[in-house]
């Protein structure tokens, strides 16, 4: 009883690229989103924990775009997530 292993999918390299540039931007809307939501804080102390939040964030991503089905979808699913960043942290801003 043999069973035969799943081939390896091509796209890995789409998945890569699009785990690391659309992560990259994901994770500068999330310290974005952060930084609004929480103006209470010092700056000092505000600023830094933005920025500590890129890395995490940006790995997280990196880390979990290889589950995608495809190289398309990961595109879609993390330039929509992008859009909801950007656009929620645009629309607080103007709030």
């Amino acid at each position: 009883m043999s069973t035969k292993a799943a081939p390896i999918r091509r796209d890995w390299l789409s998945k890569t690229i699009a785990g690391t540039v659309l992560g990259f931007t994901l994770a500068l809307g999330a310290s974005g989103l952060f930084d609004l939501a929480s103006a209470a804080l010092p700056l000092g102390v505000r600023a830094q924990l933005a920025m500590w939040l890129v890395p995490p964030v940006w790995l997280g991503v990196l880390s979990f775009c290889y589950l995608f089905g495809s190289g398309a979808r990961a595109w879609l699913w993390l330039g929509a997530a992008n859009l909801l960043a950007f656009g929620l942290w645009g629309a607080v801003r103007l709030i």
